[in-house]
């Protein structure tokens, strides 16, 4: 039997776990011959089905994603056409909800997989070819054809491999990607957290690994030469002493190896701190789900853990130089209005957050909150990714507003060229981020691809016209930079026959004769910046900074 993965993806730099997770669990059959069709969504459809014909599979397997799947139906639609014996299976958190219309709607699908799939998917490999005996596969749904004058929906409830540990992990496929910026690696699977927006919020009960096994696993990881991993732990911290555990075994792999973590702020007792103060610097790039700063919206969220503790963890990880802290907010959640979205960045903005993601809401099939839309005053897309479209708390109008937001902050808070600039902005002048986005957005540049170049020259236009006492705060943001200095933002500075002074305070690094200054000249003669790049290499950035008056 010969069965072909279609790894579909957004881009190049993605690569499906779910394939080298269900091929480890097989991969000792000599029955099954396996081959892989890697793509992005950016690839023609036509050349992605003939690649998948030229292999004559048995069986094409596929994860759908939110982002993914319509370019997914696509392609299995053709595959499907071409080859009619073809078995088509699907698998993912797309699934969670109902398949029984999926399946309908969608022909060329011969069943999925609800839920976990590493134990399912090797069972179903026995009777492939034998729909008469799929019944018994837990998590697997599909329209028994049979002798029926209308097919019957078969649904296999929802798998769950409750023995986690015993898993053949995902880096001893073949088939594991190597070659990714960064890879993946779950310590724990499931969540005790029961946010009715989230496929993890279903009462998916927690299993994880022990710290031998992680520890056996990153070793492996190191000497494969990845730098970065993301840990897939729903909330790693959701135990005070496992935290610890991970946080120290983590630290034993500096500087050779970064983590991504997702962290809950409300449940950072003093021993946690303590630990996370002590990481060292780059170790650690943690992701707190603090969603919203509102109680109303985390009750309505059914999100466990107290505004309060959540706000005060929040400050305490923002404050410490030797993390990078992400905080999540998501438009269109219950209760939460458009107001309240600026607001909360505002705060954010103050308590130092490295970076601020707004997204909007997505109701995901099989959730909570999915199901209560209508009790809720939920509008959302009956089509993948299933936005929210309107709520009784935020318009349409409003909702658009947020996207563009979003991206201003993408654009400008959470690149660390305009970061510094953009949160004092942000925090001094109540109407910026209305004005700016208004700006961007009139002048048509909110929704086009900007380099960090153009986007420095749109900030340092808007404070000349609009806050014109951040004018030099936007030029010396470029300079810093290592931006041209012959474009507008450097107007007005000198680079020729610059000279030191004796009398100028030094910023940052250590003056000496190889230096190229350049000044900028601030209010009163001879009061300005002195910038210093190093001649002997051609590093655009400078590496010394003084001031004089300023």
């Amino acid at each position: 039997m010969k069965i072909l993965w279609l790894d579909l993806n957004c881009s190049y730099a993605h690569s499906s776990l779910a394939l080298p997770a269900l091929h480890a669990q097989v991969m000792h059959r000599a029955d099954v011959e396996w081959s892989v069709v890697r793509t992005t969504t950016s690839e023609s459809v036509g050349v992605v089905v003939d690649a998948i014909y030229a292999q004559s599979p048995d069986v094409v397997a596929a994860t759908a994603w939110l982002f993914t799947h319509e370019q997914l139906l696509h392609i299995i639609s053709r595959v499907k056409a071409l080859m009619p014996h073809v078995r088509v299976i699907l698998g993912g958190p797309e699934f969670l909800g109902d398949n029984e219309r999926y399946l309908l709607s969608h022909p060329e699908v011969d069943c999925v997989l609800r839920g976990e799939g590493e134990e399912s998917f090797a069972q179903w490999l026995d009777v492939w070819d034998n729909p008469a005996e799929w019944g018994s596969i837990s998590g697997l749904c599909y329209l028994d054809k049979g002798d029926f004058q209308f097919p019957i929906y078969k649904d296999g409830a929802i798998a769950r491999v409750m023995d986690f540990a015993s898993l053949h992990t995902p880096e001893e496929s073949s088939l594991f990607t190597w070659s990714k910026p960064f890879v993946q690696l779950e310590t724990t699977r499931g969540c005790f957290n029961t946010c009715a927006f989230c496929v993890s919020g279903m009462g998916d009960p927690v299993r994880q690994l022990s710290i031998d096994t992680i520890r056996a696993r990153l070793t492996h990881i190191r000497e494969r030469g990845i730098r970065d991993v993301r840990i897939l732990d729903r909330t790693f911290n959701y135990h005070p002493r496992r935290a610890i555990d991970l946080l120290r075994l983590f630290a034993e792999y500096h500087p050779h190896l970064r983590f991504h973590l997702e962290i809950h702020p409300a449940l950072l007792p003093e021993s946690v701190r303590e630990v996370l103060s002590e990481m060292p610097s780059g170790l650690l790039h943690l992701e707190a789900g603090i969603q919203s700063l509102r109680q109303e919206v985390l009750d309505g969220s059914l999100r466990k853990g107290s505004l309060e503790q959540s706000l005060d963890g929040l400050r305490y990880l923002c404050s410490l130089p030797n993390l990078v802290t992400h905080a999540d907010l998501i438009a269109g959640l219950p209760h939460y209005a458009l107001a309240q979205i600026y607001e909360d960045i505002h705060t954010l903005a103050q308590y130092n957050a490295g970076e601020i993601q707004l997204e909007s809401l997505k109701l995901l099939p099989g959730t909570l909150m999915r199901r209560e839309a209508d009790r809720l005053g939920i509008r959302y897309s009956p089509l993948p990714p299933y936005e929210v479209l309107a709520s009784d708390a935020i318009s349409s109008a409003e909702l658009q507003e947020a996207r563009r937001l979003s991206r201003l902050l993408d654009a400008y808070y959470n690149t660390e060229a305009w970061q510094p600039l953009t949160r004092r902005l942000i925090l001094s002048e109540a109407d910026f981020l209305h004005r700016f986005l208004e700006y961007l957005t009139i002048h048509n540049y909110i929704d086009q691809p900007m380099s960090l170049e153009r986007r420095g020259e749109l900030l340092y236009l808007f404070c000349r016209e609009h806050y014109p006492h951040y004018t030099i705060d936007a030029t010396v943001a470029w300079i810093e930079a290592g931006m041209s200095l012959k474009k507008r933002p450097a107007e007005g500075v000198r680079t020729k026959h610059v000279q030191p002074l004796d009398t100028w305070t030094i910023l940052r690094g250590e003056y000496s004769e190889r230096l190229r200054l350049c000044y900028l000249p601030v209010g009163d003669e001879g009061c300005g910046y002195w910038f210093g790049y190093d001649s002997t290499t051609q590093c655009p950035v400078p590496v010394f900074k003084a001031m004089l008056g300023v």
